[in-house]
């Protein structure tokens, strides 16, 4: 029995795009940035948008300050090693190979986060009062990039909720909001924190896995729904 997948909403497809390019805004005013930042100089938001080709008032509202905009560009710099880590890495679509790019992602984004924890924190206090808009990130969607590029393998074999849902899952894993739960509220050790927040990602991967599975084998139609609280929402 086949299953009807339904298709985004005009409106909904609209509105992914103007937060994608709006991503992609970000990403272009951070390089220049950091473009700027490894040739030696400090560059204001004005120098930032000027060298990205955006105007300035777009810049400003991204990084309304220069503060912001230094230590973005300075966590910028720390794409590269991260997407050459996942480069290398399995790119098969067995679930082993899926289960080593998430544990090598998670534990690299971890230690990561500990080494430029000072700079993170920074970045925490600056943004954690700022007045976000609908579809602008306050702060940088590394994470996000990388989360996707360690799924790619997984993203033809489940239903695209179940796939956004896990990368919004697996965002809470990785990166400094984790660290301050795991060190701040938990107490951890820098060893136990990473390990935690491996163990948290592998469970969200297999359950998502899991549930894909047996979606596959049980006829959708006739199964009784059950709904869980907050569900509606994912």
């Amino acid at each position: 029995m086949s299953t009807k997948i339904s298709q985004p909403r005009p409106q909904q497809t609209l509105d992914q795009g103007r937060i994608r390019q709006k991503l992609r805004t970000r990403r272009q005013i951070l390089a220049a940035a950091s473009t700027l930042v490894a040739a030696g100089k400090t560059p204001t938001v004005e120098e930032a948008a000027d060298a990205a080709g955006v105007s300035r008032r777009t810049a400003y509202r991204y990084f309304p300050a220069q503060g912001k905009l230094l230590t973005e560009a300075a966590l910028e710099g720390l794409r590269g090693p991260m997407e050459a880590m996942l480069a290398a890495a399995p790119a098969g679509p067995d679930v082993q190979d899926i289960e080593y790019r998430v544990a090598a992602l998670i534990d690299r984004m971890q230690s990561m986060a500990i080494r430029h924890e000072r700079l993170l924190r920074t970045m925490i206090h600056q943004t954690v009062l700022e007045r976000g808009s609908s579809g602008q990130p306050r702060r940088g969607i590394r994470r996000i990039d990388w989360i996707e590029a360690a799924l790619k393998p997984l993203r033809a074999r489940v239903p695209a909720k179940a796939y956004e849902r896990l990368v919004s899952a697996l965002a809470l894993c990785g990166g400094i909001e984790a660290l301050l739960v795991l060190r701040d509220i938990r107490g951890l050790p820098e060893s136990d924190a990473i390990a935690v927040s491996g163990w948290a990602a592998q469970a969200l991967l297999k359950q998502t896995l899991q549930e894909a599975e047996t979606r596959r084998r049980s006829p959708r139609k006739g199964r009784p729904r059950v709904r869980l609280p907050g569900s509606q929402r994912l």
